[in-house]
């Protein structure tokens, strides 16, 4: 059984934040079903990663990144145009000193990107 979405989104506040992050949901989507943005932010590298839901084909979860940057700008751009297309998407923000993202699924390796904020 899934847990819905407001339950998840507050259990991944909570680990950011007793791993000494900052978290907050920067856009509420649908309670039950809605998609999830995490952004991590780390101001003190200057970067940050935007992560997506997706499905494997054997059904297994994990996390991608959709936008290939690590500009802040760009990574908000996408958010807004995913909540365009899906007025039910969700967008987490965490700060985190370490650019932790504090997913528990498999999360796809990091890809190289270019920039700073």
């Amino acid at each position: 059984m899934l847990l819905s979405t407001d339950i998840w989104v507050g259990a991944l506040i909570r680990r950011a934040e007793l791993g000494g992050a900052f978290a907050m949901i920067a856009r509420k989507g649908d309670a039950r079903a809605g998609a999830v943005l995490v952004k991590v932010v780390d101001r003190r590298a200057g970067v940050a990663r935007l992560y997506s839901e997706a499905t494997r084909g054997d059904g297994e979860r994990f996390w991608m990144q959709p936008v290939r940057s690590a500009f802040e700008p760009d990574l908000d751009a996408y958010a807004e145009r995913a909540a365009r297309i899906d007025p039910d998407v969700w967008v987490v923000e965490i700060e985190d000193r370490e650019g932790r993202h504090f997913l528990t699924e498999a999360v796809e390796a990091d890809a190289k990107t270019t920039g700073g904020l």
